[in-house]
């Protein structure tokens, strides 16, 4: 308020700024006396000299001239008042602006520019020369240059302390699926990677049976707990609390809080017997379904009735069924025939199949009849994948409550190419574990398994999972070309990849730059 009435006041008498910091009048030249030594000078409201000024007015005398700046050593963080640590590089604007905050004083003057003096990079000091400006007398502003010095003291922050004291987390976040692949929980950490929600984790462990995150802040546990809730299909099974001490004299309690966060163990491709509350719940559909899609429910369909729908995760988990057949159990067969039935639910549509294994071509003649929802996708000679009910192994007290089910003998899940050649694809997947040694994003189950293998083909082949997801372009299988733009290199054989060479393939509108920044 001061600087904003001495500027209207110097506006009013006619007077300026001039380089050695004294008010002068600009509308004479008339000159006169100083009143302290006599001197003769242009007139001013204040009647003195420049000298007399500065000898009697220090406008600097509030403001601290050395002030210590808080560095943790272990993350070289500073700390930002009150309680925030940001990384700064040495005279970077962020780290001038946390020792701006750091000065005291400089709410009563007026800040005309702030830059940072050379000291040497060990000294553990800091020099910021600071250009302020202050009314003094009525009409006459005084503008001052001084430097301030900064000492850097080592501190540790909280985080910092946490490790120090192997205390780094306050709450977990466990994630289970009691299956035997992890084809959900890929879809799960590409989702979670979208969305950004493990910015808050301290530490991102694998177990046998999902994933542990690890947070600072019970908040941030919660906010991760509702995510997990809304984006697959799962439950809040308990949450654990352990007591690490109590203050009785501020009714403070220290203590570690564990979420237990169950998916459904259903996947994709997998073939269930819904429960008869499940098969009320969903309008009828089943009981014997395929599940197609997951999502925040379950999405199942009937080849044979093509009845569809979503199972919600609150009605599967009342009355919770297992798996008949996965992924892992189904076997080869060969198209011989296709006839559309006229039937369609959504985006699929129904056909009469004639099947044979691919196996048994050439050592015998048996042929088996299937519905199947894949009707707009294959014709004669096509090569599918399907579940042989009347071979399969398994536990028949699922199908107990429903008596007077007639299974078909083969369900048909989707179609493959297995004569497609091998090619290196041109995009990959982030993910949530990374190898730090040589920069390779690994997993310990995606390295031993041909789930994650699997889930990439779904990828691949799927434009409506891919746009859940980030798919990002491979920098070991583009070049620039002569205009600037991203071209697919040479893949495996001499030719040269286009936008999405393959049926279904990621087009190079879709995929990302893998850029990582900080």
């Amino acid at each position: 308020k001061m600087a904003s009435t001495g500027e209207a006041s110097a506006a009013k008498y006619g007077v300026e700024i001039v380089n050695d910091g004294v008010v002068l009048d600009s509308g004479t030249n008339a000159t006169v006396l100083c009143c302290e030594c006599g001197v003769p000078m242009v007139w001013n409201p204040s009647s003195m000299c420049a000298n007399c000024i500065r000898t009697r007015v220090d406008i600097t005398e509030e403001i601290s001239k050395t002030v210590a700046l808080q560095w943790c050593k272990a993350c070289g963080r500073y700390l930002n008042p009150p309680k925030n640590w940001i990384a700064c590089q040495l005279e970077s604007k962020e780290l001038l602006s946390v020792c701006l905050k750091k000065v005291k004083g400089l709410g009563k003057v007026k800040l005309v520019d702030a830059a940072f003096l050379w000291t040497e990079p060990h000294s553990r000091r800091l020099k910021v020369k600071l250009t302020i400006q202050k009314e003094v007398f009525s009409g006459v502003i005084l503008q001052q240059a001084f430097p301030v010095e900064f000492i850097v003291q080592s501190f540790q922050c909280a985080n910092c302390h946490r490790v120090a004291a192997d205390n780094t987390w306050t709450a977990v976040v466990q994630v289970r699926q009691k299956v035997d692949h992890k084809r959900t929980f890929y879809l799960l950490e590409q989702l979670i990677l979208k969305h950004r929600v493990h910015t808050q984790t301290s530490n991102v462990k694998e177990a046998p049976d999902g994933l542990d995150f690890y947070f600072h802040n019970r908040h941030h546990a919660n906010k991760f707990q509702e995510f997990l809730l809304n984006a697959v299909p799962s439950r809040c099974k308990a949450i654990s609390e352990r007591v690490l001490g109590e203050d009785l004299r501020n009714n403070s309690v220290t203590a570690k809080y564990s979420h237990s966060v169950e998916l459904a163990p259903i996947c994709k491709d997998d073939l269930i017997c819904l429960h008869p509350r499940q098969h009320a719940a969903t309008g009828g559909v089943g009981p014997l379904v395929l599940c197609t899609g997951i999502t925040q429910s379950l999405r199942i369909i009937d080849p044979v009735t093509m009845k569809g729908g979503d199972l919600r995760a609150d009605v599967f988990f009342r009355t919770p069924v297992p798996t008949l057949l996965n992924l892992k159990q189904a076997i080869q067969y060969t198209v011989i025939d296709c006839e559309l039935t006229g039937v369609t639910y959504g985006r699929w549509a129904q056909a009469d199949l004639t099947l044979a294994r691919s196996r048994d071509l050439g050592s015998n003649d048996e042929q088996f009849r299937s519905l199947t929802h894949l009707g707009y996708l294959l014709q004669a000679g096509d090569v599918v994948l399907g579940y042989d009910l009347t071979s399969a192994v398994f536990n028949e007290a699922h199908l107990e409550s429903w008596p007077r089910l007639q299974p078909p003998e083969v369900i048909v899940i989707k179609k493959i190419n297995p004569d497609k050649p091998l090619r290196s694809r041109k995009w990959k997947l982030r993910s949530l574990i990374r190898e730090e040694e040589d920069g390779a994003y690994t997993s310990i189950h995606k390295g031993t398994s041909g789930d994650y293998e699997s889930f990439l083909a779904d990828v691949e082949t799927d434009p409506e999972l891919r746009q859940r997801l980030n798919v990002y372009k491979d920098p070991a299988l583009f070049r620039v070309g002569p205009d600037g733009a991203p071209v697919a290199a040479a893949r495996d054989g001499g030719e040269e990849g286009g936008d999405g060479d393959g049926d279904g393939e990621p087009r190079l509108e879709e995929m990302l730059d893998d850029l990582v920044l900080g």
